[in-house]
């Protein structure tokens, strides 16, 4: 019965910390070296002309990960740095 409720207990936490780091984000965009990615910049600009308000930007994993606001919503916008093709969207 201990052993039963061991596993039990230990399936649970390691689906708590399995979903948790996958609820960070979307994290493969390319396997280009960064030495050959595009600039950061040209992927806000994308956001911009998509109609979003930029807030801010930064590297998640192998993408660019923007943060952006359209209609009062907040949503992270994961572009490939490879082509700045948009990877991913998840509304906040």
């Amino acid at each position: 019965m201990r052993v039963i409720l061991s596993a039990v207990i230990a399936a649970g936490v390691l689906g708590l910390f399995g979903s948790a780091a996958f609820a960070d984000g979307y994290k493969t965009c390319t396997k280009l070296d960064k030495a050959s990615w595009k600039p950061a910049s040209d992927a806000e600009a994308k956001a911009k002309a998509a109609g979003y308000e930029v807030r801010r930007s930064k590297v998640e994993g192998s993408c660019y990960e923007v943060y952006g606001v359209k209609e009062g919503k907040l949503y992270e916008l994961f572009y490939s740095p490879e082509d700045l093709s948009l990877k991913h969207t998840i509304p906040k």
